[in-house]
């Protein structure tokens, strides 16, 4: 089973504690569902691009003699922290922005 926890270094807002939501969205409600829905649409995006990191991935697999590329695994990684951020946000459980509004770690 995954640990649920595997992540809380990249997540600042967290800090590793369990639970640590706002009790209160304290952002403009109107700017807040704005923002929701640009990062909705770089989700969007964000799949794609790891669906084609995967497929290029398992071509380098295949004829690298079952080698992963660092550079290619590093970026699926980094994809999948924003994702992740970018869900914490969008779902109310974080109130910080994912990168282009903070850095991307």
């Amino acid at each position: 089973m995954a640990d649920p926890h595997e992540f809380d270094h990249v997540m600042p807002d967290m800090g590793g504690a369990k639970d640590k939501r706002p009790e209160e969205i304290t952002e403009n409600m109107g700017a807040r569902i704005l923002y929701s829905i640009l990062i909705w649409i770089m989700m969007n995006l964000a799949s794609t691009i790891i669906g084609v990191l995967a497929i290029l991935q398992a071509i380098i697999l295949l004829v690298n003699g079952k080698k992963p590329n660092d550079r290619v695994a590093n970026a699926g990684t980094d994809v999948g922290i924003w994702y992740a951020k970018a869900t914490r946000y969008i779902t109310g459980d974080s109130e910080v922005k994912p990168w282009p509004w903070t850095e991307l770690d």
